[in-house]
């Protein structure tokens, strides 16, 4: 089964000299409940980037250009009990922005500062690849694994250093 393409944005803004990310409380389909980053499925007739500038508008009314998405990886993420979830995910930061994020059908934007990112909140693998690209880094994992509670990580390609 083909993985179905998807995007996520992870906005960045410093606010009296602390780094912060918008995230979102999730209000509708796959991930509710959860704090995720901004984005969602590709389109047909879109490219990465487009469907990562339509989200944005979508999910906070925030206003981005292509040009300011900073690719930063791709994950592939299997759900053996739910192939229909399976994905890859295209993983942008962008800097610059216009508007104020506004809450949405399927959002509720939020700033977070980067060193109190809710990762407990968050899908399972956030807290082992997102830290070092809100640093500044980019991904070096190419995918991971979920369990049959569509939560839980259950393998990483590649496995961590010393696993």
């Amino acid at each position: 089964m083909a993985l179905i393409d998807v995007c996520v944005v992870y906005i960045l803004r410093t606010r009296d000299e602390v780094p912060e990310v918008l995230l979102g409380y999730k209000r509708t389909g796959l991930g509710l409940g959860r704090v995720v980053g901004i984005g969602g499925k590709v389109e047909a007739g879109e490219t990465v980037p487009q469907a990562a500038v339509r989200e944005i508008q979508e999910e906070t009314g925030l206003t981005v250009s292509a040009a300011d998405l900073d690719p930063v990886g791709v994950l592939d993420y299997h759900f053996p009990s739910r192939p229909d979830y399976s994905q890859r995910s295209h993983v942008f930061v962008c800097r610059r922005f216009a508007g104020e994020p506004v809450e949405t059908e399927e959002i509720v934007p939020a700033w977070f500062a980067v060193g109190d990112v809710p990762y407990e909140r968050m899908w399972d693998d956030a807290g082992r690849w997102l830290p070092e690209v809100l640093r500044g880094g980019s991904i070096t994992a190419t995918g991971y694994t979920f369990g049959d509670d569509l939560a839980t990580v259950v393998g990483e390609n590649p496995p961590p250093i010393g696993v």
